[in-house]
């Protein structure tokens, strides 16, 4: 006998989210996981795809845009308040960057990806503040970070530090909004998706897996499940909130180098 899906208890019903870069990977599910608990979602992306996230006989709705146009950003918030009256959720989840030389790479580089990981959701959220702190029931700010806020790697300065400033603003943003607006922020550690999968080698992310204490690495629904509870009323009293879905994080490597990688 299978065990209940705890997600099926939370009812969005009625309430309206924006998922950046919902259109793909983690933002897929995630929208995809709020449309099943009831919200209406637009989704918004560079291009649109061939198929949208759809659940409970409902599909999301599209933009198309680039989130570090800050006109264009504040246009997609008052397009979606307008149309359904309110903007419940927002999810800052676009974001990312392929690994650079710090020491080669061109000033561009890293004004691009500080703008899509730290600057976009600061637009977003600016612009969804402003319609949420309108509502008498507020809204809900969900930032996706990564692990690479705490513990940057070689080749992800940029990426790194712009991370580390979307968790500081997430705060900030917190402190300020409270406590009609709540912000929260998800610390995310490795995720296997389908566009990563070559990333964590030959065996299928087997060794990958073996160095983080949940002995697996996460996969979206994991993240998906912290942004429905984040945008649910079983999280009324929390804002400026760093949740860590990174199954414990990675063993540190003295302990990899001096046990040979084998578990406690």
């Amino acid at each position: 006998m299978s065990s209940p899906d705890p997600t099926s208890t939370i009812d969005l019903s009625g309430r309206v989210a924006i998922v950046t870069g919902g259109t793909k990977g983690i933002g897929f599910v995630i929208a995809t996981t709020l449309l099943a608990a009831g919200a209406e979602v637009t989704v918004c992306g560079r291009t649109e795809p061939e198929s949208l996230p759809a659940a409970g006989g409902r599909t999301a709705q599209f933009r198309a845009l680039d989130v570090r146009d800050a006109e264009a950003a504040k246009a997609l918030v008052q397009d979606v308040a307008g149309r359904h009256g309110r903007l419940d959720i927002l999810v800052n989840n676009a974001g990312g960057s392929p690994d650079a030389d710090s020491a080669t790479v061109s000033t561009r580089f890293v004004d691009k990806i500080v703008a899509l990981n730290m600057l976009a959701p600061f637009y977003l959220a600016q612009a969804a503040n402003a319609v949420m702190q309108q509502q008498d029931s507020g809204g809900s700010i969900v930032n996706i970070g990564s692990v690479s806020a705490h513990d940057p790697q070689p080749g992800t300065a940029a990426y790194s530090a712009a991370k580390a400033g979307l968790l500081m603003f997430s705060q900030a943003l917190a402190l300020e909004w409270a406590p009609k607006v709540r912000v929260n922020h998800i610390t995310t550690g490795l995720i296997r998706t389908d566009a990563a999968a070559e990333v964590y080698g030959d065996d299928g992310g087997a060794a990958v897996a073996s160095i983080i204490p949940m002995q697996r690495m996460a996969v979206p629904e994991d993240v998906a499940k912290a942004c429905l509870f984040f945008s649910s009323d079983l999280a009324t009293y929390l804002t400026g909130t760093d949740l860590a879905v990174h199954g414990g994080g990675e063993f540190p490597g003295r302990y990899l180098v001096t046990r040979g990688g084998e578990k406690r």
